[in-house]
């Protein structure tokens, strides 16, 4: 019997590199996909776009300084040069497309951002201009390997996380244990997460999701009903609840504080044009 519960959305996020700021994807109903900007600063959340297709979070990156989300997403019956399946540089938290790629496969890698100005490696857009990205950044693909997000803001393998299997070019068949130590803090906590993907995990079903904890010296504490979390840079713990809040809580003894919740439970699809400054880099 239908009980009429709403099912919880499954939540992404990948902050800025050099900026207190967080890049929210958030999935459900199962067919949509919201976007959404988290201030750490303020701190204050912003909705966003709704997207009614599929985004892939681990696919997809933030801008060091929080301007440009570069999203990989698919789009059944789409019709524009960008195609079904495309990659595409929008400004957070919206998805207006300044610059898109059709790639035409789901098993597309996406793009990233990276360092080394006025470089790629993906070839000129079908739709916009990546020219005022690309005087800021480069522009290259990820690499097919779990957990690349996190990867590329300073997470680590652990030394028991069996290596990559040479006949794995999607690196699929191996559950990865990841660390990263608390930014500030030398003696720790370390965050784990282990699993095959982090990214709209399927929960309850452990396969499909990843798993946090806390690590501090001989201490392990399992981060129970998390569905994501990382470091700020002050070393505030950030997570993604399974029951859709985002929180910020500071580590104090004995126990963790919640200074800041954002319920993204409550939000349903209610999608609007984007702003003016949105269709401008």
């Amino acid at each position: 019997m239908a009980t009429g519960r709403i099912p919880a959305p499954r939540i992404f996020c990948i902050p800025a590199t050099r900026a207190p700021v967080v890049a929210v994807l958030r999935r459900g109903p199962s067919d949509w996909c919201h976007v959404g900007r988290w201030d750490l600063e303020r701190p204050r959340y912003q909705s966003g776009a709704w997207f009614r297709g599929t985004l892939y979070p681990q696919k997809c990156d933030l801008a060091p300084d929080g301007r440009w989300l570069a999203y990989s997403a698919l789009k059944a019956n789409a019709s524009w040069p960008g195609g079904t399946v495309h990659e595409a540089i929008s400004r957070l938290p919206w998805l207006t497309a300044l610059a898109a790629w059709e790639a035409g496969t789901t098993y597309t890698r996406g793009i990233r951002f990276d360092d080394e100005v006025d470089v790629s490696n993906i070839g000129e857009p079908d739709v916009g201009d990546s020219g005022p990205v690309l005087a800021r950044y480069g522009l290259k693909l990820n690499r097919a390997i779990q957990f690349a997000v996190e990867r590329r803001r300073g997470w680590v393998e652990t030394e028991s996380t069996p290596p990559r299997e040479a006949g794995g070019p999607w690196d699929e068949n191996r559950s990865v244990q990841m660390e990263k130590p608390r930014p500030g803090y030398p003696t720790g906590p370390t965050l784990l997460v282990e699993g095959a993907y982090a990214g709209f995990r399927s929960f309850p079903e452990r396969h499909h999701g990843a798993d946090y904890s806390l690590l501090s010296g001989q201490d392990f504490e399992v981060l129970d009903g998390v569905q994501w979390a990382d470091w700020d840079g002050a070393g505030r713990l950030l997570t993604a609840t399974t029951d859709g809040r985002l929180q910020i809580r500071t580590l104090d003894e004995p126990g963790q504080s919640v200074i800041f919740e954002a319920d993204l439970s409550r939000y349903a699809p209610q999608p609007e044009p984007p702003p003016r400054w949105a269709e401008e880099w």
